[in-house]
């Protein structure tokens, strides 16, 4: 699967007073990649809470840290690799500095498909899985 590639900026909002980028804010980059992912896909989550009354929920990550990301660095953020289960789906995520290509993060999660109204896992709609599993 090619990789889906995404672009952040880093603003003085994510950092600490040093200019680097804070620990949470990583997640929160990770995550607007696979929202973008999805939302590339035909999968938008406002309106499949909606109307299939399914969610997603990140049930596990794992997050190495490797470079510090600083102030006004640009971002390539992956999304690759993705395997559609019944309920689950795996991702792997890295994070590029643009400027020097240099790795500053890399992530592999787990998450599940729920059911809206009550949070209680559900098999994920055909379609969704079908257009998740397209290169």
């Amino acid at each position: 699967m090619n990789p889906f590639v995404w672009k952040v900026r880093v603003y003085w909002e994510d950092t600490d007073a040093g200019g680097v980028v804070y620990h949470s804010q990583y997640l929160n980059f990770f995550e607007r990649a696979r929202t973008e992912w999805l939302r590339a896909k035909g999968v938008h989550q406002a309106k499949i809470a909606e109307q299939e009354n399914v969610l997603f929920a990140i049930r596990h990550m794992d997050i190495d840290f490797i470079s510090a990301a600083r102030l006004d660095d640009e971002l390539d953020i992956t999304v690759r690799n993705v395997d559609a289960g019944g309920v689950r789906m795996t991702f792997e995520q890295d994070m590029t500095r643009c400027s020097d290509r240099q790795l500053v993060a890399k992530a592999k999660l787990t998450a599940v498909c729920l059911r809206a109204d009550n949070f209680k896992p559900t098999r994920m709609p055909r379609w969704i899985r079908a257009e998740i599993s397209r290169n």
